[in-house]
């Protein structure tokens, strides 16, 4: 029987195992109201409010507020949930919005951590059940397809497909029982305390990893790993290169 103290880990999708990062190209002829290009910084902010897990980002009047409080239960609520961020964020020209808003939820625009893959593995490796579990309106699968790891992930738990988000504990329920593990034999990795933190009330571990860029962040998955007392067979674990 395995010393692991746990049967299953949970992973959150953005800020955890991959990144939204725009390259330059990305705003390229975007302007705001005045036509003026957005300098660094707009566009870091903009970014920040593309991914940000929890919060409003900008002011929202009544039927704004309803799709962005929704917006991962359904695509059509996010579309309209990130186009007035967007606008709001002084992206004035729709379709410049549109094209934007259309990298944010293509998988193949998200950078993957560079500890992602091979701690997935290392868990496969190990017999122990993975999920990813995300507030998401988009289909997240062809991500990991381009890595070839999507068919060591036993269960994709995505908001808008469960109609369930975190913190409720549906969705954690969901991935719980499509794994078919104990919650206490459980742990969950993400970014969000809030959100994916909520785990602990069903009786999960939780783990807290920085969203930081992917550069940036070169073993934080392994470090949440070891901090929890879950030490996979890849070599050199937790290790800083």
């Amino acid at each position: 029987m395995s010393s692991n103290p746990f049967d299953a880990v949970l992973f959150d999708f953005s800020g955890t195992l991959f990144r939204l990062q725009e390259d330059e190209s990305w705003m390229e002829g975007i302007t705001d109201d005045r036509g003026e290009a957005f300098d660094v910084h707009r566009q870091a902010e903009v970014m920040r409010r593309l991914t940000a897990p929890t919060g409003q980002p900008v002011e929202m009047d009544a039927e704004e507020h309803h799709a962005w409080i929704n917006r991962d239960r359904d695509p059509r609520w996010h579309r309209d949930a990130y186009l007035t961020v967007l606008r709001r964020s002084g992206v004035a020209d729709p379709e410049q919005a549109q094209a934007l808003y259309a990298k944010a939820i293509d998988p193949m625009c998200w950078t993957v951590y560079p500890d992602a893959v091979a701690v997935i593995e290392a868990l496969a490796g190990d017999e122990i059940g993975i999920g990813v579990l995300s507030n998401i309106a988009f289909d997240l699968r062809p991500a990991f397809a381009a890595l070839g790891i999507d068919d060591l992930v036993s269960v994709f738990a995505l908001s808008y497909e469960i109609g369930a988000v975190k913190p409720e504990p549906r969705i954690f329920r969901y991935a719980l029982d499509a794994l078919g593990v104990a919650p206490e034999r459980t742990l969950m990795i993400g970014d969000s305390e809030k959100a994916d933190g909520a785990a602990r009330d069903l009786g999960c571990a939780f783990q807290l990893v920085e969203p930081l860029p992917t550069e940036e962040r070169i073993d934080g998955l392994w470090q949440a790993l070891l901090a929890a007392g879950l030490t996979p067979s890849e070599p050199g674990a937790g290790k800083s290169n």
